[in-house]
């Protein structure tokens, strides 16, 4: 018995880790596609930049209400539906690219798609799997997929572009994006009947968020979130045109490919050190890291090996915020509404994730590069820093 338990719970982990491979992996592309799609298409870079904010805040918003419906009526259901809508996002710009598909594609549909394949609803069902004292691990080692899929779809989506053009490379990603659907029926397809009865679910969501918030040391880690998503789209979708602009306009692909490898040990890492440390502590570390990196980078002038050194410092911390911010609110909260309370907590994220790509690509529009930026991000990443460690440890750890 007990072994046909750990058998189901590493199943469970190997199908999320496979469903954020896909899903984040996709998404790390999207910066390869900014000047292709320019250069194929006539769509502008910087439309394309506003477009993969969009994307972000769509994702936040659809985040809570993903997270709620997982709990509530199963994960594997979200899933499901999350990788329909983003093979749907894709295959529109793919077959019929304009100014219009790029909007509603990239900008609406693979936001909403990510919201519900992506972390949120995946990591929750994770979550309410495994016992409390290797929920940090086994969350990190789902979390590891999304680096997976990161070193693996940057290579492949950048061979498509360059042997067949940028809309060829779109079909094929969304090819891979249909492999979520099937993936979805072996995560939580059905929830407990404790845990139906208990998630708070659309309905409860309004006021789950609003006590949630109202505790101060749950609105410093949300706060501190804003961080994470700022910096990582900002550098998702630009650094291979920042990459390029400076002479090194092969390495955009190579350094996200580094990011990935380099988060695959960093986020079990991360997760395990949830195990032992408080995740507060391990977060605003982790921000402080990001800092001094970006500000390092920043100062020189790049090179390949220092865009190398750059792409793996950052990787190793990439997605490990994930896990150590699951663990927080799990910690805080309880299990039973951990998908909709990581929602509400990824708003955030996805707010920052939006004015940092956002940013970016008016920069790139009308400035035409990103040197102003690169000062804000360390700002940025240090305020999380003091905000994570000014947060206290709950009064009674949840199980």
């Amino acid at each position: 018995m007990i072994g046909g338990m750990k058998a189901a719970i590493w199943t469970l982990v190997a199908a999320a880790a496979a469903t954020i491979s896909l899903a984040l992996g996709v998404r790390q592309t999207f910066g390869l596609f900014i000047l292709p799609l320019g250069t194929e298409q006539g769509i502008a870079p910087g439309l394309l930049g506003a477009s993969f904010a969009l994307h972000n805040l769509a994702w936040g918003l659809a985040q809570p209400m993903g997270g709620a419906l997982g709990d509530r009526y199963g994960a594997g259901r979200v899933i499901a539906g999350g990788g329909l809508l983003l093979t749907l996002g894709l295959g529109m710009v793919a077959l019929l690219p304009s100014t219009a598909t790029v909007v509603l594609g990239f900008g609406l549909l693979t936001g909403l798609g990510v919201a519900g394949a992506g972390t949120g609803a995946v990591l929750a069902a994770v979550g309410r799997a495994v016992p409390p004292e290797r929920r940090g691990e086994m969350i990190g080692l789902a979390s590891a997929g999304g680096s997976l899929g990161q070193a693996a779809m940057v290579p492949f989506a950048d061979q498509l572009i360059g042997a067949w053009g940028a809309t060829t490379a779109l079909a094929g990603l969304a090819c891979a994006a249909l492999i979520i659907i099937p993936i979805g029926r072996s995560i939580e397809w059905r929830p407990s009947a404790t845990a139906a009865q208990t998630a708070a679910g659309l309905a409860g969501l309004p006021a789950l968020a609003r006590r949630a918030l109202a505790d101060r040391d749950f609105a410093l880690l949300t706060g501190g979130f804003f961080a994470c998503g700022f910096q990582l789209a900002f550098l998702t979708v630009h650094l291979p045109a920042h990459l390029a602009l400076c002479g090194l306009p092969g390495m955009g692909a190579l350094t996200l490919m580094t990011v990935g490898l380099f988060n695959i040990p960093g986020s079990w890492i991360c997760g395990k050190v949830s195990d032992y440390v408080r995740p507060e502590t391990a977060l605003g570390a982790i921000y402080l890291l990001r800092s001094v990196a970006i500000a390092a980078f920043a100062a020189v002038v790049p090179t390949e090996t220092g865009a190398l050194v750059f792409a793996a410092v950052m990787g190793f911390v990439w997605l490990g915020t994930i896990p150590l911010t699951n663990t927080a609110i799990a910690r805080r909260f309880g299990t039973a509404d951990l998908g909709a309370l990581y929602g509400v907590c990824f708003l955030s994220h996805q707010i920052g994730g939006f004015l940092g790509a956002g940013s970016g690509a008016m920069l790139i529009q009308y400035v035409g590069n990103y040197d102003a930026f690169w000062p804000v991000m360390v700002v940025v990443g240090l305020s999380a820093t003091a905000m994570n460690w000014m947060a206290r440890p709950p009064v009674r750890a949840m199980a």
